[in-house]
C-alpha cells in the first residue's frame, strides 16, 4: 500500500477511536466499575490521538512494505485492544492488572484471563510499534544525510 493510503488509514482510524472515546465517555459512568470506564475513555482519546500523529508523520520514515504493514497493524490493534480491554475491564469489574482502579472488584477466572491477555498483548504490541516507528526515522535520517555533498 502507497505512503498516502497508509497515512490515511491511520488518520482515519485515529479519528474513529477518538470519536468512540467521546460518546464512551457519556456511558462508562453506567458501568460495573465506573472508574475503569473513565481509564477507557481516556485511553481512546490518547490512542486516537497516537494513531492520528502516527499518519501524518508516516511520510518521514523510511519503511519496507513489510516493516509498515507491521507497524499499522501493531498500532491499530494496541490502540484499539487496549481500549477494548478496558471497556471489558469496567463493564465486568475486574481487579488482577488493575488493582487501584478495580479495588474491591473481583471476578471470575475467565474474565480475568481475557483482560489479563488483552492488556499484556497490547503493551507488547504498541511497544513493537514504536521501536519499529523510530526504526523507520532513523533509517530515514541516515538515508537523508547520506545523500548530502
Amino acid at each position: 500500500m502507497q505512503v498516502k493510503n497508509r497515512r490515511h488509514q491511520l488518520i482515519s482510524a485515529g479519528i474513529l477511536l477518538f470519536l468512540t472515546g467521546l460518546v464512551f465517555g457519556l456511558i462508562f459512568p453506567r458501568l460495573a466499575n465506573p472508574r475503569m470506564g473513565l481509564s477507557a475513555h481516556l485511553l481512546a482519546l490518547q490512542g486516537g490521538m497516537y494513531l492520528i500523529i502516527l499518519g501524518l508523520i508516516w511520510g518521514e520514515m523510511s519503511l519496507s512494505p513489510w516493516l509498515g504493514k507491521a507497524i499499522v497493524w501493531l498500532a491499530l490493534y494496541g490502540n484499539y485492544g487496549n481500549f477494548i480491554s478496558n471497556v471489558l475491564s469496567a463493564a465486568w469489574a475486574t481487579t488482577r492488572l488493575q488493582p487501584i482502579f478495580g479495588s474491591g472488584h473481583p471476578q471470575s477466572d475467565r474474565k480475568e484471563f481475557i483482560v489479563s491477555f488483552g492488556l499484556i498483548s497490547i503493551s507488547v504490541a504498541v511497544i513493537a510499534a514504536n521501536i519499529l516507528v523510530l526504526w523507520g526515522l532513523y533509517r530515514k535520517k541516515v538515508e537523508g544525510a547520506g545523500s548530502r555533498p
